[in-house]
């Protein structure tokens, strides 16, 4: 028997970084993204010798463990480890012995939320093998509190809930970890333009979100007027684009975008470097209207709307750069899990 699940990776369109803590707990975080057709992959393979086997396809990494009520942290993969113990904290009540191979198609520190989607991919996997009484809402909510709480990765909260329900969502982030998300129903001709005119391109640079995060975070905590200030504006943006497409009124993407990547760059001093700001001017010099980095910023994969018919010239435009255009497609479907017997 072959327990298999799949969760989609995200861009954010607007709000990013209004789901952050202490910000969203204070003033409410408002954030609009899209889940795209590239996917992270849990598969579990139930054994009964009292081991565990983890395999990282990504990385060709692989670690053997006795099977045990708790096991003890491992870096390489304290993600699959973190979702073990608590779902058997929680649930199963009992050490498991299984196979577990992971799987994810795009580079973690990319910008596209890869370390959440793992995580819900590896808890969706569980879910479906042990049967749990689990809706989105919980799924989404419990991979947070893993990685959050229990595994004290910096980071926010629309990633789990991006991947866990799928499509174009406006969340809402409340104090007390409440959240609501509102899928947006678009016209068929709107998705088509904007799978069409938005462009997603690597910057073949990684990096680590948590610096920029402690960063966001120390600025509310601080007190810091701009960085604030930028956050409101930025929560201000993800409804203006949350309007723009349920209007119909795409030619206002690009300078809602622009708005928004003026403001993010005030949330913290890392969010941009030369790079980054090079690339940006070539896009906009080659046709696009707007853009942004995806993720918490520093590097990774950016975006740009291009209207009309610029998307070619302003990919030509960015390969001078060492990065590469990246294919996707929106997909409507969140967190997919399934058995083989």
């Amino acid at each position: 028997m072959l327990i298999r699940s799949k969760a989609p990776l995200r861009i954010g369109l607007a709000g990013g970084g209004t789901d952050v803590s202490p910000y969203s707990d204070l003033y409410g975080g408002a954030i609009l993204n899209a889940t795209i057709n590239l996917y992270a992959y849990t598969t579990i393979e139930p054994l009964y010798n009292g081991k565990i086997e983890l395999v990282n396809d990504t990385t060709n990494e692989t670690l053997t463990l006795d099977s045990a009520l708790v096991l003890k942290h491992n870096k390489a993969f304290e993600l699959v480890i973190g979702v073990y113990n608590r779902v058997v904290k929680d649930f199963a009540h009992k050490p498991l012995s299984f196979r577990l191979t992971s799987h994810i198609e795009a580079p973690q520190g990319s910008g596209l939320g890869t370390s959440s989607t793992i995580m819900v991919s590896l808890l969706g996997a569980f879910v479906e093998w042990l049967n749990l009484p689990l809706g989105n809402y919980d799924i989404a909510h419990l991979a947070y509190e893993i990685e959050r709480v229990d595994l004290a990765m910096a980071g926010g909260k629309q990633d789990q809930y991006a991947a866990t329900f799928g499509g174009i969502n406006f969340m809402e982030f409340l104090a007390n970890d409440r959240v609501i998300v509102n899928p947006l129903q678009l016209k068929q001709e709107v998705l088509h333009e904007l799978d069409l005119s938005i462009l997603l391109y690597y910057t073949a640079t990684q990096r680590s979100s948590a610096k920029i995060i402690t960063d966001q975070v120390a600025n509310v905590h601080n007190k810091n007027a701009q960085a604030i200030d930028a956050m409101h504006n930025l929560k201000d943006q993800a409804i203006h684009m949350k309007e723009a497409l349920l209007r119909g009124e795409l030619h206002k993407l690009g300078e809602v975008l622009q708005h928004g990547w003026h403001n993010k760059k005030l949330m913290a001093a890392s969010i941009t470097n030369t790079q980054i700001d090079e690339l940006y001017d070539a896009a906009l010099a080659a046709g696009a209207t707007g853009g942004k980095i995806s993720g918490a910023g520093g590097g990774g994969f950016m975006f740009f709307y291009c209207p009309s018919t610029t998307k070619n010239k302003v990919a030509r435009a960015l390969q001078q750069y060492g990065g590469n255009v990246q294919s996707f497609k929106l997909t409507p479907h969140g967190l997919t899990t399934w058995t083989i017997r």
